[in-house]
């Protein structure tokens, strides 16, 4: 049983972590299972889900998740695929897409919700983009949390992008002085984030023309659409609807009103299921329970679960996690009823 004491006041009763609620994962199986066979029936094709809370994000492990789903579905030529994520890690998002065309010949994108940053990358390698009224893309712009980033007020790194370093020595040679900027900045950034902002933005766009490439063999389209993604918005989250997608090149159909219906129904569970639960002791010490990832086709659902106590240092001004048995989930059906059971992922 995980035990935390408070460094303030040792009396005080030690954390103690609720236990993983299994029936409850379970039973929303059953419900998300209901609106796979419901969309099954409308598309006509395999269908898998990729679905990230605000707290999960797209990271080299979900392909691993992916190959495990994948084993389970037959090959065939087209896959459709509904996506929801904030973005994350865009070599991910390049790995994810050379496997998924491993299996199939053709992908269709679902993104009836938020489809950003690296997932907007996913959706350059997909062959169409269905889009509803409340979908967007964002630009893929390099910004990273570096070793050598500065600090907020709680003392985390924050994250720097190429689109401001660019913007403050544009904005120095237009006052017209012949002096060098870089000492300037590099009292506040150091030359290594500097450096690795430019090797970033150099790996975006050559992700974003792979991408690209597995399905347009315009190499003009293809540098422009890369470019535009990487350096024509002034904000890293401006909304992309469909109308703009379309003016930018990429291949974009509306999104039929049933499957959108049955994917805010899915998203919903989701959510719902996502849900952080958390177990406060006292102000330094508090318990987090929470799903960030879920991955799921017909007859099997894996999910990455975070199950964490957290401990507040009050010398350092931030929290550090402890007793972390965070882990993925696959819940399977045997045929008859639903097991749940750890999958090991290194």
């Amino acid at each position: 049983m995980a035990k935390i004491e408070s460094k303030k006041n040792p009396s005080k009763s030690p954390v103690l972590s609720p236990p993983i609620e299994q029936d409850y994962y379970i039973s929303t199986v059953d419900q998300t299972q209901k609106v796979f066979r419901q969309l099954a029936e409308e598309l006509k094709m395999p269908f898998i889900s990729y679905w990230t809370s605000s707290g999960g994000s797209i990271c080299h492990n979900d392909i691993i998740v992916f190959s495990h789903l994948l084993e389970d579905m037959p090959r065939g030529k087209t896959l459709a695929l509904f996506l929801k994520s904030n973005g994350g890690n865009p070599e991910a998002a390049l790995r994810l897409v050379h496997l998924l065309r491993t299996h199939y010949e053709k992908i269709i994108l679902l993104a009836p919700f938020e489809c950003a940053s690296a997932a907007t990358m996913v959706a350059l390698g997909s062959n169409e983009i269905q889009m509803g009224p409340t979908s967007y893309l964002t630009a893929v712009d390099s910004s990273l949390k570096h070793d050598l980033s500065p600090v907020d007020h709680n003392n985390y790194l924050v994250s720097v992008s190429q689109d401001e370093v660019s913007r403050i020595l544009r904005l120095w040679k237009q006052q017209s002085t012949k002096e060098n900027p870089f000492p300037e900045v590099y009292k506040y950034l150091h030359p290594l984030v500097i450096g690795a902002l430019d090797r970033s933005s150099s790996l975006s766009i050559r992700v974003c023309k792979e991408l690209l490439s597995y399905h347009l063999r315009d190499s003009k389209r293809i540098n422009h659409i890369s470019k535009e993604l990487n350096e024509g918005y002034p904000s890293h989250s401006y909304p992309i609807t469909a109308r703009e997608a379309i003016r930018i090149g990429l291949h974009v159909k509306p999104l039929n009103q049933k499957v959108e219906s049955g994917l805010r129904l899915l998203n919903a569970i989701y959510s719902e299921m996502a849900k952080e639960k958390r177990n406060d002791t006292d102000i330094q010490n508090h318990h987090v329970s929470e799903i960030c990832n879920i991955v799921e086709c017909p007859g099997r659902q894996i999910h990455y679960l975070v199950d964490k106590d957290w401990h507040y240092r009050t010398e350092e001004r931030r929290w550090v996690s402890m007793n972390d048995r965070s882990s993925w989930q696959s819940i399977r059906s045997n045929g008859k009823t639903w097991e749940r059971k750890p999958l090991a992922i290194c």
